[in-house]
C-alpha cells in the first residue's frame, strides 16, 4: 500500500467516527463557492461529456451542495483541461474529470504530470473499445485486419488522439499481433467518427454510444470488442480473446480533485458521487450507452491508477513510445 493510500485509510477512519458523533463529512467541509465546476477536458457533446453531464444531473437532484456545473475545456487530447484543473485551488470548487490518457498524454511526453498530481475522489465507468472501420476496407475483423497489415505494413491508417486512449488501444493491439498502423491524429470521437464515415482513415475507435447506429446500418465495420464476453447489443461482433488476443481494455473514467485538498472535501464527493452510481437510472443510461459503472472510493481509485501506470508504462516503453522524464 502506497503512503496515500495509507493516508486516505486513517483519515476516512477520523471521518466515520466524526460521523458518529453527528458531524458529517459535508458539514466538516468548508467550500468557498456556491456552484463547484467539473472539467470536462474534452468538447461538449462527445460520449465522456454525456457521461459526466448524466452523473452530475443525478448529484445535483440529489441535493448537492455546493451545486456542481460541468465545464468544457477541450484541446490537446485532453491536456488542456488538465492543466487549469491542476492549478486550480483545493478548495473543493473545481473538479476534474479524467480517464487513462492522463497516463498515456505523459507516457508520450505531452505533459508533464500524471494523475499523482491530483487527489483521487472516485472511479465511476468503464467503456470497453471497438476496433472500428471504414465500410469499404478489405477486411472483416481483427483476424482479417491483422494479416492484410503484415501483408501491407504501415498502410493501413488508423485514427486517435496523439497520445490518448484512442491512440494507446491501437499500440496495444500493434504490440500483441506484431504489426503496425499509420497512426492520424484526431482531436475527439467525434472528429474520429466523421473521419472513419468519410474514409479518411481505414480504421478507428468508436463505442457503442457513439456508432452502433453506423454498425447496424453497415456505413461502419465493428471489427472487434475488447470485451471480456460478447456485448448482447452487438452479437455477432467477436471479442479480441476470440479471435486470438488477449486484449481486454475499456476506457476507465473518474473523478479527482486537485492535489492538496482536505479529506473531508474528498470524502463529501466521493460520497455524492456514489449515490449516483448507485442510482438505477444513472445505471440504465450508461447501460444503454455501451459503458457500465464501476464505482471505486478514493483509497480504490488511487491502487487503480497507481496498478494502471505501472503496467501500462511497461508498454509504452516496449512499443516505443516511453518519452516521460521520470
Amino acid at each position: 500500500m502506497t503512503f496515500k493510500s495509507t493516508l486516505l485509510a486513517a483519515t476516512a477512519a477520523v471521518v466515520v467516527a466524526g460521523t458518529a458523533f453527528g458531524m458529517s463529512p459535508a458539514a466538516a467541509a468548508d467550500f468557498g463557492c456556491r456552484t463547484a465546476k467539473l472539467i470536462v477536458p474534452w468538447g461538449a457533446g462527445g460520449g465522456t461529456d454525456v457521461i459526466f453531464r448524466q452523473f452530475v444531473e443525478a448529484v445535483n437532484e440529489a441535493g448537492a451542495e455546493p451545486e456542481l456545473q460541468v465545464v468544457n475545456i477541450g484541446g490537446q487530447g485532453g491536456n488542456k483541461g488538465a492543466k487549469e484543473a491542476a492549478k486550480a485551488k483545493p478548495d473543493g470548487c473545481t473538479l476534474f474529470a479524467i480517464h487513462q490518457s492522463a497516463l498515456t498524454s505523459y507516457f508520450t511526453g505531452r505533459i508533464d504530470f500524471t494523475w499523482d498530481k491530483f487527489e483521487p475522489v472516485a472511479m465511476l465507468t468503464r467503456t470497453p473499445s471497438i476496433f472500428g472501420a471504414n465500410a469499404d476496407v478489405p477486411y472483416q475483423n481483427i483476424t482479417e485486419m491483422v494479416a492484410y497489415a503484415k501483408e501491407n505494413p504501415g498502410k493501413i491508417n488508423a485514427g486517435g488522439t496523439l497520445g490518448s486512449t484512442s491512440q494507446f488501444v491501437y499500440l496495444l493491439l500493434e504490440d500483441a499481433a506484431g504489426i503496425k498502423f499509420n497512426h492520424v491524429s484526431y482531436d475527439g470521437t467525434r472528429q474520429r467518427m466523421t473521419a472513419l464515415l468519410a474514409g479518411n482513415i481505414d480504421t478507428g475507435e468508436i463505442n457503442l454510444a457513439a456508432a452502433k447506429k453506423y454498425i447496424q446500418t453497415g456505413e461502419l465495420k465493428a471489427l472487434g470488442i475488447t470485451t471480456e464476453e460478447r456485448n448482447s447489443e452487438i452479437p455477432d461482433v467477436a471479442t479480441l480473446k476470440e479471435q486470438g488476443y488477449d486484449l481486454v481494455y475499456g476506457v476507465d473514467r473518474g473523478v479527482m480533485l486537485p492535489e492538496g485538498t482536505s479529506q473531508e472535501i474528498i470524502d463529501h464527493y466521493a460520497g455524492l458521487f456514489k449515490q449516483a452510481a448507485e442510482n438505477p437510472k444513472v445505471v440504465e443510461a450508461m447501460n444503454a450507452k455501451g459503458t457500465y459503472v464501476n464505482y471505486m472510493n478514493p483509497a480504490e481509485s488511487e491502487t487503480y491508477w497507481s496498478e494502471t501506470q505501472a503496467k501500462w508504462s511497461k508498454i509504452a516503453k516496449d512499443v516505443g513510445i516511453y518519452k516521460a522524464k521520470d
